[in-house]
This record gives C-alpha cells, sequence and structure tokens, in this order.
C-alpha cells in the first residue's frame, strides 16, 4: 500500500497505466523542470557520434514499433 496515496492499490492496472501517462504529461508540459544529468548527455554524444561513424546500425522507428508491437501486441 502506497503511504501518501492509499487509493491507488484500489485502481485497475490500466487506470494507473492511465495515471502515469497523464503524470508524465504533466512533467513533459514543464521541460525546465526536468534537470538533463551530466552523463545523459555525454551518453547522447557517444550514441550520436557512433551513430555518424556507422548510419547502419540504427532502427527506423517503424521497425522500433513493430518490435514493440510483436513483444507487448
Amino acid at each position: 500500500m502506497n503511504p501518501v496515496f492509499p487509493e491507488l492499490s484500489s485502481l485497475s492496472r490500466a487506470e494507473k497505466l492511465q495515471l502515469v501517462e497523464y503524470l508524465w504529461d504533466e512533467i513533459a508540459a514543464t521541460p525546465p523542470g526536468l534537470p538533463v544529468l551530466d552523463w545523459h548527455k555525454q551518453e547522447l554524444a557517444r550514441r550520436k557520434a557512433q551513430y555518424l561513424q556507422n548510419p547502419a546500425i540504427s532502427n527506423s522507428w517503424e521497425d522500433v514499433k513493430a518490435r514493440i508491437s510483436q513483444r507487448h501486441g
């Protein structure tokens, strides 16, 4: 049981996922409130450099969506 929001335990899985989506949308609507950590920036720079050296290592968005759909329906 969540001591801060005990009513969460009464929600269905679908309702909890919907709540998470709503909360994430609220957080994303205020980007200055989300710090970008230095290690995140370094990892993004590393991945970008890796991609620029060899674009063939990447996957298209369509491929990624298809793979997710296959795994999770």
